[in-house]
C-alpha cells in the first residue's frame, strides 16, 4: 500500500505535498544552485570576487544557475506527483484581475518597505541606514551598463519575480497550507521568502512584502497577481536605484 503522507493534495488549481517533500524539494535544489554558482563562479575566474566588482554577465549566469535547479525540481514534482502539466500544478495562471498586483507591488516598494523599516532605522540607525537597505540593488545596478541595462530589467524584474512566486508561492505556501493551515503557512512561507534572501537589513521589509505575496495568492487561489506584484515590486526599486 503506498504512504497516504506522499500523497499530493488537490488544492485550488494545484497540489500540496507534505512538508518534508517540500523541504527536501527546496534544500536539494538550493544547493544544487549553489554548487553550479561556485563552479561557474570559479570557472570563468570569479569564484573569489565581491559582486560589486564582478561584470554583470556573470551575474546573470549565477542567477540562471540559481533558477534552473528550482525549475528543474518544480518540474519533477509535477510528473512524479501531480498532473505533469506545470501550469496546472503551481497554479500558474494569469487574467485581468491579477493585473491589480501590479499597483499593489509598487506601492509595497515606495510605502510598505520605508513604513516598516523606518523603526529598525531608529533603534540600529548604522545597521538600518536608507544606504544599507538599498546597497545590494545599488551594488547589482552599478555592474550593468550599456545593453546589460535590458539583462538587468530581466534578471530582477521578471526571472526573479516569475521563478520565486512558482517556488514560494506556487509550491512552499500551497503545500504548507494543507498541512498547517492557511494563516500559518502564510507567516511561515513569508520568514522563509525573507530568510533565503540571507541580508538581516532587508528583512523587515521582505518579509511584510512576502506576506501580501502570500495574501494575494490565497485570495485568487493562483500566483497571477502575486508575480505581477514582485515584478512591480522590483522593476520599481530597480527604477528608484536608476533615478537616485
Amino acid at each position: 500500500m503506498a504512504d497516504s503522507r506522499a500523497e499530493p493534495v488537490n488544492t485550488r488549481g494545484g497540489i500540496a505535498l507534505p512538508t518534508r517533500i517540500v523541504v527536501f524539494t527546496w534544500i536539494a535544489s538550493y544547493f544544487a544552485a549553489a554548487i553550479i554558482s561556485v563552479v561557474l563562479l570559479g570557472l570563468v575566474g570569479y569564484g573569489d570576487v565581491e559582486i560589486a566588482d564582478q561584470p554583470f554577465w556573470s551575474i546573470a549566469l549565477t542567477s540562471l544557475a540559481l533558477w534552473l535547479p528550482m525549475l528543474v525540481a518544480l518540474s519533477l514534482i509535477s510528473n512524479k506527483y501531480g498532473s505533469g502539466q506545470f501550469v496546472r500544478d503551481f497554479a500558474l495562471s494569469f487574467s485581468r484581475r491579477d493585473l491589480v498586483g501590479l499597483p499593489i507591488g509598487a506601492a509595497c516598494q515606495l510605502l510598505l518597505v520605508p513604513l516598516v523599516t523606518w523603526p529598525f532605522t531608529k533603534i540600529w540607525p548604522d545597521s538600518f541606514s536608507t544606504e544599507k537597505v538599498e546597497q545590494r540593488a545599488r551594488d547589482l545596478y552599478d555592474t550593468a551598463n550599456g545593453g546589460w541595462i535590458i539583462v538587468l530589467i530581466f534578471v530582477v524584474a521578471v526571472g526573479a519575480p516569475l521563478v520565486e512566486e512558482l517556488m514560494y508561492r506556487g509550491f512552499i505556501q500551497r503545500s504548507i497550507t494543507a498541512q498547517i493551515g492557511q494563516i500559518q503557512a502564510l507567516i511561515a512561507t513569508a520568514i522563509w521568502f525573507a530568510a533565503v534572501h540571507l541580508q538581516i537589513v532587508e528583512f523587515p521589509g521582505l518579509f511584510c512584502f512576502a506576506l501580501v505575496l502570500g495574501y494575494l495568492t490565497l485570495k485568487t487561489g493562483t500566483i497571477g497577481s502575486s508575480i505581477y506584484a514582485h515584478v512591480a515590486f522590483n522593476a520599481t526599486g530597480l527604477l528608484l536605484i536608476a533615478t537616485s
